[in-house]
């Protein structure tokens, strides 16, 4: 992939700022390779989570995002040059499916958010199936990612790689898919219970 200068200045002028008001800290960086195709997929907590999602690691990632964000002629022609390509929510949007797809074939980090929206209260929300389909149907690796609020903190964890056979995929289907994402849910989960009990906070959730 030709390196996207527009990205990497943007990412590099914003990241003092996100530094200092969330008081980031990535956790497992090493786990995403420096090359090759992977799929991030991560929950959802702040509307900034795509730029806060890229930032730790040293590679672009290219993102899915509500298409309601590109009814806007400058954030349409923003978004797109950051590498983000809208989504209609809710339906089956074939097309940015195969864009995504067409991504990761070409060897790039793509991003998704599992749980298809943003949580209001933090608390994680139902998985959907776009993350499963895509890497049954490239035969990519998933990287499961959490961000969690710790003690005024914002904490993003990447995970360990999950192969498909990790995800339970044999013949692919609606019940795989399902099930992939309930796997996929479940090692994100595990990310938080693991970055609270670092921090000391019991989880009540």
């Amino acid at each position: 992939m030709k390196r996207n200068h527009f990205y990497f200045f943007w990412r590099g002028f914003l990241k003092p700022f996100f530094f200092l008001v969330h008081r980031m800290k990535y956790i497992g960086v090493e786990n995403v390779p420096a090359e090759g195709s992977y799929i991030l997929a991560s929950n959802h907590r702040l509307a900034s989570d795509p730029i806060i999602m890229g930032m730790g690691l040293k590679r672009q990632v290219l993102f899915m995002a509500k298409e309601e964000l590109f009814q806007n002629k400058f954030l349409n022609w923003f978004m797109r040059k950051l590498g983000a390509f809208p989504v209609g929510r809710g339906k089956a949007d074939t097309s940015s499916i195969r864009h995504f797809e067409k991504a990761v074939e070409d060897g790039n980090l793509i991003g998704i958010f599992i749980e298809g929206t943003r949580s209001k209260d933090g608390e994680f929300l139902p998985p959907k199936n776009g993350v499963s389909l895509i890497a049954w149907d490239t035969k990519t690796p998933v990287i499961p990612i959490c961000h969690t609020a710790i003690n005024g903190r914002f904490v993003m964890h990447y995970g360990k790689p999950l192969s498909l056979e990790d995800m339970g995929f044999d013949k692919g289907g609606a019940r795989e898919f399902r099930n992939a994402s309930r796997v996929i849910m479940d090692h994100i989960k595990a990310l938080r219970e693991e970055d609270l009990a670092a921090a000391g906070v019991k989880n009540n959730g």
